[in-house]
């Protein structure tokens, strides 16, 4: 074996089958993708090369850039949201009864399809017979809101249900970060005088800060790519109000057939969860990872 390690053609050749499988999974496609957006393709005739027509296209969309926004705003709350799965978590592991059970219960939405969440909120949010509105008319609510049909409130109403959704992800991360902190280190600023308080903010966060992070990201640049569920339950309705940026481009390339316009806004999308991914790893690698 230390033969092996200390012969770098042989290194070469392990790692050659799996470089080669990376290249052709998702390397490839994604050129592939920015190659396809320089194209007037509607499917069945021949593609023609245009340039950068559909990039220029797409820099004076209006309709691009609101989905954009959505997107990023459902980004930013997304990214808000983990402060609530932080502490949900350090509540979860700092030994109340019932705290196994309580973790089973929030991973119980990752066991579903966001298809199945996304059917069963569109029954919650029924105006007729919807449980919210039952709830609400029972309080004496005289018109309660019309959830997804209100360009107003439509994007918030659909958060809830992604919250919903990836709580028991993000918690079970935070839970098996927070559980990796050495019990002694608690253990001293406790005899020391340390309040709880002072124990979560001084030792525990920045213990964890490598894992939250990661988690900024992933929620951010996760919320970029929201379709599925949004999809069922609106179709980026009404009037646009919640289109995001998948969507936008599955109903260009996919109801209107414009293949290569829709090449371009998946591969600016590409683009824009790349730039999200530098900016925080900028903004969040500034300070050294406190270890005690």
């Amino acid at each position: 074996m230390k033969a092996v390690m200390s012969n770098k053609s042989a290194i070469a050749l392990y790692v050659l089958p799996a470089l080669l499988l990376i290249l052709i999974i998702i390397y490839i496609p994604l050129v592939l993708t920015g190659y396809y957006g320089m194209m007037d393709w509607k499917g069945f005739a021949p593609m023609k090369f245009i340039g950068l027509d559909n990039y220029n296209k797409l820099i004076h969309d209006s309709m691009f850039w609101k989905s954009t926004y959505h997107s990023v705003l459902l980004g930013i709350c997304s990214t808000l949201s983990l402060l609530i799965y932080l502490a949900v978590s350090m509540v979860l592991a700092s030994r109340i009864k019932g705290a196994n059970l309580f973790r089973k219960i929030y991973l119980i939405p990752m066991l579903l399809s966001s298809v199945a969440i996304a059917q069963l909120w569109s029954k919650i949010y029924d105006p007729s017979n919807g449980m919210i509105n039952h709830l609400l008319t029972s309080m004496g609510v005289q018109n309660p809101p019309l959830w997804l049909s209100d360009p107003n409130i439509v994007l918030f109403a659909i958060f809830v249900p992604i919250v919903w959704q990836y709580a028991g992800f993000y918690i079970i991360i935070y839970y098996a970060a927070l559980k990796n902190v050495p019990e002694e280190v608690i253990e001293a600023a406790t005899i020391d005088g340390a309040t709880p308080w002072q124990v979560a903010s001084r030792i525990k966060l920045p213990l964890i800060a490598p894992v939250f992070k990661v988690t900024i990201i992933l929620a951010l640049v996760g919320s970029l790519k929201y379709f599925d569920l949004i999809f069922v339950m609106t179709g980026g309705g009404p009037n646009h109000a919640s289109e995001v940026m998948a969507s936008y481009m599955y109903g260009e390339a996919f109801s209107k057939y414009n293949f290569g316009y829709g090449s371009a806004i998946g591969f600016a999308l590409l683009l824009i969860c790349l730039l999200m991914t530098w900016l925080i790893r900028k903004l969040t690698t500034s300070g050294e990872d406190v270890q005690y």
